[in-house]
């Protein structure tokens, strides 16, 4: 499908569907469709070494998108050099009640309160089974983790990312601890490094030689920030992955009685250009060159995502910008960075 088609059916058709609905509809398209897609492979000179694992392009998908691993295949012929599934919590959980995903065009922006529903660990771990028992996936997969709601105090949250971690682990490139969503109460709670430190600790011992990273949210101060970098490398982390989503609703287009009507979530999308990259700015004058940083938030066009390479990401994901893009998304953004457009 043509980008200015796609264009056209988002603005006139998708728009008058929820947002949910409607990206359950294109996850379950693209999975139907991921037989005959034809493979939209990078050119060579976008492959990427870093953790030890060959990425064919640095643009991925950001978790989010594809929570229990059910378009992985199909994402991989789109072009996306990575998949993040999640987040993945040790325990099926609805998330919260809907509607809960709000879409503000006028921004290229998405409000979402999602609260991590998914099919949990298990079912999750037995799909990645079976999906690898299929053959090569053509992309790295990354499996995000977080915390079940259901888990309160220290002791019990461990258990939580220990199980999930100890489940998913076998069948993931990389794990990525979430400690960053603002839709589960009391996580970005565990940002602090007080907290933070024994929960990298007890993942790290249930995957082993796994690649290790751990996401951050965009609304942490800069000393935050530079905690977070500097346990992150002082304890052997592989990388970060920032940023999440923002509470914040500053300077947008949209009419606030429209953002007033999403309610509260993360925001996701444009709004979230400058702030990734300051950032992003932040680790890499601290880590560059010790950690794998995996820049994402605003990222909509292949300008952007050079621009966050030469900040110092080693990798980018994407999440809004594909749905605001389409399917033929992935595959121009890659062109256009290997042909330096």
């Amino acid at each position: 499908m043509s980008s200015g088609l796609y264009g056209a059916l988002f603005r006139h058709v998708a728009v008058r569907v929820p947002a949910e609905r409607t990206h359950r509809i294109g996850l379950r398209a693209l999975r139907a469709a991921t037989p005959v897609l034809p493979r939209k492979a990078a050119d060579p000179s976008l492959a990427v070494s870093a953790m030890g694992i060959d990425f064919p392009s640095p643009l991925g998908v950001a978790a989010g998108y594809d929570k229990d691993g059910e378009g992985i295949r199909g994402l991989a012929r789109l072009g996306f050099g990575a998949v993040e599934i999640g987040t993945v919590t040790a325990r099926p959980q609805p998330g919260n009640p809907r509607p809960r995903l709000f879409r503000l065009p006028a921004d290229r922006a998405l409000v979402n309160r999602m609260g991590f529903n998914n099919a949990g660990a298990d079912a999750v771990a037995a799909r990645l089974a079976a999906l690898r028992a299929g053959g090569p996936l053509g992309t790295v997969l990354g499996v995000n983790i977080g915390k079940s709601k259901v888990a309160t105090g220290a002791d019990e949250t461990l258990a939580d990312y220990r199980y999930s971690a100890r489940t998913l682990g076998p069948h993931a490139d990389y794990v990525v601890v979430n400690v960053s969503s603002p839709n589960t109460p009391g996580l970005r709670d565990l940002q602090g490094v007080d907290a933070l430190e024994p929960l990298l600790a007890a993942v790290r011992e249930e995957i082993g030689a796994t690649p290790l990273l751990v996401k951050i949210t965009a609304d942490l101060d800069d000393d935050g920030v530079d905690a977070v970098a500097d346990l992150a490398a002082d304890s052997g982390l592989d990388g970060i992955v920032a940023t999440n989503t923002t509470i914040a609703r500053s300077g947008l287009a949209t009419p606030a009685d429209v953002v007033e009507a999403a309610g509260t979530g993360g925001l996701s999308g444009a709004p979230l250009v400058e702030p990734a990259r300051a950032v992003l700015a932040r680790l890499a004058a601290r880590v560059a060159g010790r950690l794998c940083l995996v820049s994402v938030g605003g990222i909509s066009d292949a300008a952007e995502a050079r621009r966050r390479l030469e900040a110092g990401a080693t990798l980018v994901q994407a999440y809004t910008g594909f749905v605001y893009g389409g399917p033929a998304w992935p595959a121009r953004v890659n062109a256009e960075l290997a042909a330096g457009d």
